[in-house]
C-alpha cells in the first residue's frame, strides 16, 4: 500500500488531529485554512498578553486577557459573517472605559465572572458560537511574561518586554495571582498526548510561542507525545524580539527553552519578498525576510520543508495558510500511518 493510499485509507476512519500552540495574529490564519482541510483542531492559546483592550480588561476586573482567544473563536466559528462581525467590532467612541474595547473580549470578560474561571468561560462560548473545533486556554489563571536580557537585565510583562527593544536571552512564566507554578489544565495535557500533529506557530517567538511551552507541565506534554511536532517558522523578523534571526535562530530558541530537540519539522519560507510592496513606516513590527539556514536547521535535527508560503498585500506579509495548512495535513497523516503500522 502506497502513502497516499494509506493516508486516504486512515482518512475514512478519523479526522487527523491536530493541536495549534500560539497566539497574535498568525494564529487564526493557520486554523481558518485547517478548517477547510477538516482537521480535527484544538488551539491552545496564550493567556500573558497584556497589551491593548486584553491588557486594559485585565488591569480592570483582571481576568486572563481575551485578545487571541476572542479571534480564534471567530476563526472556527460557524456563526453568520455579521454575528462575526458584531463580535468583533471595536469601540470607537470617546467613552473613557469603551474606546477601543472589542465586544468580544467583554463577552469573554463577563463569562469569565458568570462561570468563575476562563476555561469555562471559554468552552460555553465556544457552543454559543459553534466552534468546529476545541478551543483552550493554555492556562485557568492570567501569568505574567517575564524575560531575562543578554545584558543580565530581567523585565516583567509583554509590552514592557518588547519596547526594552534589548535582545532577549530566555523568557519564563509566573501566575500572575499568586505564587503557585503556572499550569494548564488536563484537557490541554490530553489534546496534545492524543495529537497526530502539534503545530507551533506562527507567531511572535518570545511574546506568543514561548509563553505557552513555559507553562511546565504543558511543556512536558509537548516532549512526550508521539505527535510531529511542527514549527511554522515567522515570514519576517520582529522589532524588539527576532533582530537578525534566521528561521534556525528561531528553533535554536525554542529548543534551548525546551531543553532539547524537540521540533521534528520546520515550515519555512523559500521565495523572495516583494520588498517595493513593504512600507516599514507604517507596519514597523517588520524589519527584515527571516533568513534560511537549512544547514543549522539540520543540526537542530528537525526536517526542512521549504516553499512559496508568502500572501503579500497590500504591503503586508502573511503566511499562505492553504500551502500550510496542506503540509500540516500531510505530516499528521503519515503520523497517523506511523502509528498504525
Amino acid at each position: 500500500m502506497t502513502f497516499d493510499e494509506k493516508a486516504n485509507h486512515t482518512s475514512k476512519s478519523r479526522r487527523p488531529q491536530v493541536v495549534v500552540i500560539g497566539g497574535g495574529t498568525g494564529l487564526p490564519v493557520v486554523l481558518n485554512a485547517l478548517k477547510e482541510q477538516n482537521a480535527d483542531i484544538t488551539a491552545i492559546v496564550t493567556v500573558s498578553d497584556d497589551g491593548g483592550s486584553s491588557g486594559s480588561i485585565r488591569n480592570f476586573i483582571n481576568v486572563v486577557p481575551p485578545g487571541d482567544i476572542r479571534n480564534v473563536l471567530v476563526s472556527l466559528s460557524e456563526i453568520s459573517q455579521e454575528e462575526k462581525d458584531v463580535f468583533q467590532y471595536r469601540f470607537d467612541s470617546s467613552d473613557s472605559f469603551f474606546s477601543g474595547h472589542a465586544i468580544g473580549n467583554l463577552i469573554i470578560a463577563a463569562l469569565n465572572e458568570m462561570h468563575g474561571n476562563i476555561f469555562d468561560a471559554v468552552q460555553s462560548l465556544s457552543k454559543m458560537m459553534k466552534v468546529d473545533g476545541h478551543i483552550f486556554p493554555a492556562s485557568n489563571e492570567p501569568l505574567t511574561l517575564n524575560a531575562e536580557f543578554v545584558d543580565g537585565s530581567i523585565q516583567a510583562g509583554e509590552k514592557e518586554i518588547t519596547d526594552k527593544d534589548k535582545r532577549i536571552k530566555r523568557v519564563w512564566v509566573t501566575n500572575t495571582n499568586s505564587k503557585s507554578e503556572p499550569e494548564a489544565v488536563p484537557p490541554v495535557l490530553e489534546a496534545i498526548k492524543n495529537a497526530d500533529a502539534v503545530v507551533l506557530g506562527p507567531g511572535s517567538l518570545f511574546t506568543s510561542i514561548l509563553p505557552n511551552l513555559m507553562i511546565p507541565n504543558l511543556a512536558e506534554a509537548v516532549k512526550k507525545t508521539n505527535a510531529e511536532v511542527i514549527y511554522i517558522c515567522n515570514i519576517m523578523t520582529q522589532l524588539g524580539e527576532t533582530d537578525h534571526f534566521s528561521d534556525c535562530d528561531h528553533v535554536r530558541v525554542i529548543n534551548a527553552h525546551l531543553g532539547g530537540h524537540y521540533i521534528n519539522t520546520t515550515l519555512v519560507n523559500g521565495a523572495k519578498i516583494d520588498m517595493s510592496k513593504f512600507n516599514p513606516k507604517d507596519y514597523d513590527a517588520y524589519l527584515e525576510p527571516v533568513k534560511n539556514d537549512f544547514k543549522g536547521l539540520r543540526e537542530q535535527g528537525c526536517r526542512v520543508i521549504t516553499d512559496d508560503f508568502i500572501d503579500q498585500h497590500s504591503g503586508l506579509v502573511f503566511h499562505d495558510g492553504r500551502k500550510v495548512a496542506k503540509e500540516i495535513i500531510n505530516l499528521a497523516y503519515a503520523a497517523m500511518t506511523r502509528r498504525k503500522e
